[in-house]
């Protein structure tokens, strides 16, 4: 596994360039990521590496392409100091990972990442950094492979109108 660190205010459209937001296809999408930002990612990153940010990571557009693209190019996981409020979630929504990690500055692409979420916290070379619990119900949607998967596995409710 690879770590790929990115700063602070790393925005949507460093991740995925406006001009290609007519690609919906993930793994297309992934030959785009990071396109003159870090060109080398979208040729080098393989399935289970894993992206480390720093502040507002995932800032600027709405975009749902952002976290396609890296699902497409095999991240999991993007730990980061905080993360941009829609890209959190539309990291939910497509089945990737966002893990808050205040001390994720202290990370470089040389260490190693044993995740222990469920024990709160990632295991960085040896050194235990604290993380932020991601709520069971966001787990459930991301362990089905996105909000659309995890809807489809929901049986209708019976609402109160007759």
């Amino acid at each position: 596994m690879r770590i790929w660190k990115f700063g602070d205010d790393i925005d949507t459209d460093a991740i995925t360039p406006g001009r290609f937001l007519t690609i919906y296809d993930p793994k297309e999408l992934a030959s785009h990521a990071f396109e003159g930002t870090r060109d080398e990612f979208s040729k080098e990153a393989k399935q289970g590496d894993m992206i480390v940010g720093g502040r507002n990571f995932g800032c600027g557009s709405s975009r749902e392409h952002a976290p396609i693209a890296l699902k497409g190019a095999g991240i999991e996981m993007v730990v980061a100091k905080s993360f941009a409020r829609i890209f959190y979630r539309n990291c939910i929504n497509t089945g990737l990972l966002p893990v808050v990690c205040l001390e994720a500055d202290k990370i470089s692409e040389d260490d190693t990442i044993t995740p222990q979420l469920d024990e709160g916290y990632i295991e960085v070379s040896g050194k235990k950094f604290a993380t932020e619990p991601v709520p069971e119900f966001l787990s459930r949607i991301i362990e089905a492979g996105g909000l659309v998967e995890y809807a489809k596995g929901i049986d209708e409710v019976e609402t109160c109108i007759k």
